[in-house]
């Protein structure tokens, strides 16, 4: 992959042209990605408003009927539901891999095996979640990019 970049004093607005032979996953993760930069949600903490940036999100949770979203180094609170949330950001790179979280893809440093057929994922920040046996077929398409866009 060869990337460009140009500085240009009297273009208002960022214009991303990107090239390819083939539209295959790659070229799929790297257009939501591009899209999910301008995509946010609305979120609360401490009382007060603030729209998160998608790309931002590292993965969603739902405990006890409260939603969170968690970043690298911080945690917000949304009124959204999580099944809101995984039809409107699924296009963005976000999968469901269990009952109650939704991941980034973008976020995924790694993944490991553990018992039950259950798996670690390790997100960019050191934190880990668990993918759930029922959402790894999900995960493995999303990873390929079969399932963006």
């Amino acid at each position: 992959m060869k990337i460009k970049k140009q500085q240009d004093p009297s273009c208002p607005n960022i214009e991303i042209t990107l090239r390819y032979a083939n539209e295959d996953g790659k070229v799929k993760r790297i257009l939501s990605f591009l899209q999910s930069v301008e995509m946010q949600i609305k979120c609360d903490i401490d009382n007060a408003e603030k729209m998160i940036s998608v790309a931002d999100i590292y993965y969603i949770e739902s405990v006890d009927k409260k939603t969170f979203v968690y970043l690298e180094k911080s945690v917000y609170h949304t009124d959204h539901r999580l099944y809101q949330l995984m039809d409107d950001l699924k296009e963005y790179g976000f999968v469901q891999i269990s009952k109650s979280c939704i991941l980034n893809i973008n976020a995924l440093d790694s993944i490991k095996p553990l018992f039950n057929s259950r798996m670690e994922a390790i997100l960019k920040n050191g934190e880990k979640v668990y993918i759930n046996r029922g959402y790894l077929s999900q995960v493995k398409k999303a990873l390929r990019g079969d399932e963006c866009i």
